[in-house]
């Protein structure tokens, strides 16, 4: 009898081992693609959470949805780039078009708005579309690869899903500093420029766009950065440009955000070389082409911060920065002329809430 139940017990957890196996051999994809597709349906509906969110901001802020939401969906095709000596100009073409037409669109549905506030109404227009694309293309992704239980077409998204709702939650917490007009983490830049701009004479140098000439010692500064506090980051190319061409600096300095990596320290300060300016590239096309059709040296200054950081409510870390900013900015223009040469310094960013 022993010896039989002990066979009976080799029997069974033989059996305990096996069957697992056998399911996770010939199942073993579908648990693996159920498993996923749970974890993702639940970022989706993070990712419809925040569009919705956004969209009921934007129209509580622009005094019910008033059109808005047909002016959502908008999209931009980029030109074609097999000849890409000549893509910079056709992509600003595209670009101005669209923003232009859309400011248009906003000032028609708003005419009593102030410049302020239509500023405001296409910062938060901007958000709710980036989060109504957002959702789009994963809760594509999502519904494709679980109508073809097809694991391998998932684990793409799932690899780069941690990266998308991390983008996603910066700009659902981006929303209300945006609508109360506050400084955000990307403003660092025009801060420290606009201080520098104040007690100043100030020009316009292009579309929402600022410049004031200072002085230290014995240098003249072209100050430049976006008109504030609208929310807007101008046109800083063109002006740059503008301004290089007439009033030849011997050097530009950029005063800009940058994304941290992880393990570096939110707020540290950084100088190098080149353009710092994000976007499409055409802002720093232009500033690129003018510096190098002069000769002059590009020089820049970042400040490292986390995407929601850059995007959300100013953090005081970042906004105690601006006066060790600051201190380096006058280092570097010591540094890179002599009195009686001129800088052409540049405060890149968002400036809403930031004057000058």
């Amino acid at each position: 009898m022993e010896e039989l139940f002990g066979s009976d017990t080799d029997a069974l957890m033989m059996l305990v081992w096996i069957i697992p196996i056998i399911l996770f051999v010939f199942y073993g994809q579908r648990i693996q693609l159920y498993v996923t597709s749970n974890q993702i349906k639940k970022d989706v509906a993070k990712l419809l959470k925040y569009r919705d969110e956004s969209e009921g901001a934007l129209a509580e802020f622009a005094g019910g949805p008033g059109g808005m939401s047909g002016l959502l969906d908008y999209f931009t095709i980029m030109p074609v780039d097999m000849d890409p000596a000549g893509i910079v100009p056709k992509l600003r073409h595209i670009v101005r078009s669209r923003e232009d037409l859309t400011r248009a669109r906003v000032k028609s549905m708003h005419p009593g708005a102030d410049e302020l506030e239509i500023s405001r109404m296409l910062t938060l227009l901007e958000i709710a579309s980036v989060l109504r694309l957002l959702h789009k293309t994963v809760n594509h992704l999502y519904l494709t690869a679980k109508r073809q239980n097809n694991f391998p077409l998932i684990l793409p998204l799932q690899m780069a899903l941690p990266f998308v709702m991390e983008q996603a939650e910066a700009f659902r917490d981006a929303v209300p500093a945006f609508r109360a007009g506050q400084p955000v983490g990307d403003g660092i830049g025009p801060m420290v420029v606009g201080r520098m701009m104040l007690g100043a004479a100030k020009n316009e140098a292009a579309f929402q766009t600022v410049w004031a000439e200072a002085k230290s010692e014995g240098r003249w500064l072209y100050l430049l950065k976006a008109r504030g506090p609208e929310s807007t980051v101008g046109r800083l190319g063109e002006a740059a440009k503008s301004i290089i061409e007439q009033r030849r600096p011997d050097a530009v300095i950029m005063v800009d955000a940058a994304l941290m990596m992880e393990g570096e320290e939110s707020a540290s300060v950084a100088r190098g070389f080149g353009a710092a300016i994000g976007g499409l590239g055409i802002e720093r096309f232009e500033i690129e082409e003018a510096a190098a059709a002069a000769g002059i040296p590009v020089y820049s200054i970042i400040v490292r911060q986390s995407a929601k950081e850059a995007v959300g409510l100013m953090p005081k870390s970042v906004a105690e920065a601006a006066d060790g900013v600051r201190v380096q900015l006058l280092e570097m223009i010591r540094d890179s002329t002599t009195e009686g040469e001129a800088v052409l310094v540049i405060g890149v960013g968002n400036t809403a809430g930031i004057s000058q």
